[in-house]
């Protein structure tokens, strides 16, 4: 369905959007309709094989799965109809009497449960259902942060779509047939046992509580022990990927966190965003500061022990540290100017933060000595994307995957690093895109199953290998000669500079054969839409901005940036490395990557901040 589609919704003129079924009509109406195996959030397909959310037709014999379904022009469709609500109500009593009773469920506050309160069903007539007495499945406890209890589950499928289909780990299944068919995970393990990566996408959409977190469940009556008091919107404060999550909260301390639907990750997390928050209650997490004791001298070699803190510090207030802190950068900065005093921020801050600290130290301290680590982890990225671009930024958003049909990864490792990113790779393959690995490490990264090509060079001959790719996209007449006149400057000094590099005289070096290197450089440079993702294998180099030099041009002589589905992108360490460095917080740039150098801007910056 191309255009829009007028229909009646419970007696109402309402308008499809492009390929909406009659279920996100009504939502977007404020019609609610029941259902269990649709997952209303990006990545989730409807499988219609639960059969919560039918409604009635006018003129049709059977009623039909809403989430399903997509209207057409002058249907009239009721979704509270007699027939349809007990229908609905039907497939709830059923599923019911599968499950235990609800005051020995493992979660009372399951989303099936919270249906069955607004649908108004009862259930206190139900009977054992498939399960014979005795037969209740054993609950598998195997894994570290989820519990698997099946005597809940009602084979709704969305856990097998969470992990297939959305997060790409291909670990849970179904396995039997008919009244035997239940979840597995690989060859039917213990989930602890499997290659379960602990990602707890099929947690967050579980409507029974099959699966949960098993910090939330008593260990040994598997009931729901802990239900938070609030919930609070946050970020993951890990990898570059930058994950919204709500933190829900008990006694104030974190005890499960969710994905939210923010545009780095669709609601999706790694192992480390959904579970790894423990750390902060941890008994040796600092609560009040201290302050060095008068007559302990500092000693780099020193390593204390626990228990041992307060032989060397002690405790002060908030007062006396701050001014303790101040005082000592005073008295540097009288002894010594603004050489003296260097500050170095965090790219896991926010822009205010980041734009507040390199204030403070350049405008308190009169110094540019103000860092973070993108000068590290970056540094050659970001020298050679001013150069090339002049801009230190991504050109694409690394969810651009979704539209691509070329995926060069090198030095990276997104299915380790940035595992969340890294789904959105995997579902660009299995939708069929060509995923192209170059690493010296090989087949040893989490991406390479999804590889067309793998091209596993000697260390150190990117420049060689990268190079080749160039020359051969030139010498075949591949190039964008259009994007090239429009868009750049020094492509003849290009062309002969690589004159010297052709794949035959590359591959000894590299360790790939000629015709490997052709028929990649190809593939990049044919494909409607190529994309490019490196890591700090290319930015962590003796020559890592000769690297990053050779894949912008790559991306540059072919066209490759720019447009939906194509880019350059390098994948950051910390959450936040980019707007720390567009609010200044680097040494040779103020805001906004104006140069330090220059007077007249280093005039406008002392003018406005005095």
């Amino acid at each position: 369905m191309t255009t829009k589609i007028t229909f009646s919704l419970n007696g109402r003129g309402v308008t499809a959007e492009a390929g909406e079924t009659i279920w996100q009509v009504a939502k977007r109406h404020g019609t609610t309709i029941p259902h269990l195996c649709w997952h209303d959030a990006p990545g989730y397909r409807s499988d219609g094989n639960c059969r919560a959310c039918v409604v009635e037709i006018e003129g049709e014999r059977v009623l039909a799965a809403s989430c399903q379904r997509k209207p057409s022009a002058d249907m009239k469709v009721k979704t509270e109809s007699e027939r349809a609500k007990k229908s609905q109500a039907m497939v709830f009593e059923l599923l019911a009497a599968d499950q235990p009773p609800r005051s020995d469920s493992h979660d009372p506050d399951a989303k099936f449960w919270q249906w069955i309160d607004a649908m108004g069903v009862d259930t206190g007539a139900m009977g054992a259902g498939r399960l014979p007495k005795g037969h209740k499945p054993k609950s598998d406890v195997t894994h570290a942060a989820i519990s698997v209890n099946l005597d809940a589950c009602i084979n709704c499928g969305l856990c097998v779509r969470a992990c297939r289909e959305v997060q790409g780990n291909d670990v849970i299944g179904m396995a039997g047939r008919g009244h035997g068919s239940k979840i597995v995970f690989d060859f039917d393990k213990g989930m602890g046992e499997s290659t379960c990566v602990a990602c707890g996408e099929c947690v967050q959409v579980c409507p029974t509580g099959a699966l949960m977190e098993s910090s939330l469940l008593d260990a040994k009556t598997q009931k729901k022990a802990i239900k938070a008091d609030k919930s609070v919107d946050t970020l993951c404060p890990y990898c570059g990927v930058g994950c919204q999550t709500t933190v829900h909260v008990k006694d104030d301390k974190i005890v499960a966190v969710d994905g939210r639907d923010g545009p780095a990750n669709n609601n999706r997390l790694c192992v480390k965003g959904r579970f790894g928050f423990d750390y902060i209650h941890h008994a040796d997490r600092l609560k009040k500061p201290l302050i060095r004791r008068e007559g302990v001298a500092k000693d780099a070699n020193l390593q204390i022990k626990r228990g041992d803190e307060l032989k060397y510090f002690r405790e002060a207030t908030w007062e006396e540290a701050l001014d303790a802190a101040a005082s000592g950068l005073k008295k540097v900065h009288a002894a010594q100017g603004p050489k003296g005093i260097a500050g170095f921020g965090s790219a896991k801050g926010s822009n205010e933060e980041a734009y507040l600290f390199q204030k403070f130290i350049r405008q308190g301290f009169q110094t540019n000595n103000v860092d973070h680590c993108t000068r590290l982890c970056h540094a050659s990225s970001v020298a050679a994307l001013m150069e090339g671009l002049n801009s230190a930024a991504v050109t694409a958003p690394f969810t651009a995957a979704k539209d691509s049909d070329c995926i060069i990864v090198i030095g990276a490792r997104p299915a380790e690093n940035h595992p969340v990113a890294a789904t959105y790779l995997k579902n660009a393959a299995r939708r069929g895109a060509k995923m192209v690995i170059m690493d010296p490490r090989g087949q040893t990264q989490g991406l390479a199953r999804y590889a067309s090509h793998i091209l596993q060079f000697k260390p150190g001959t990117d420049v060689a290998l990268l190079n080749a790719m160039i020359h051969t996209i030139i010498a075949e007449g591949l190039v964008d000669v259009q994007y090239i006149q429009a868009m750049t400057e020094g492509y003849e000094a290009l062309k002969a500079g690589v004159a010297a590099f052709s794949p035959e005289d590359m591959a000894p070096l590299c360790g790939i054969p000629a015709e490997t290197i052709k028929e990649v450089a190809r593939l990049y440079a044919r494909s409607e839409k190529s994309i490019i993702f490196w890591g700090m294998g290319i930015s962590q180099s003796t020559h890592g901005t000769d690297n990053a030099r050779c894949l912008i041009a790559l991306g540059l002589i072919t066209g490759q940036t720019g447009r939906p589905g194509t880019g350059l992108h390098p994948l950051r360490g910390q959450n936040n490395v980019q707007g720390a460095s567009d609010a200044g917080l680097i040494p040779m740039v103020f805001p906004d990557y104006r140069s330090v150098e220059d007077p007249e801007i280093r005039a406008e910056f002392e003018a406005a901040w005095g």
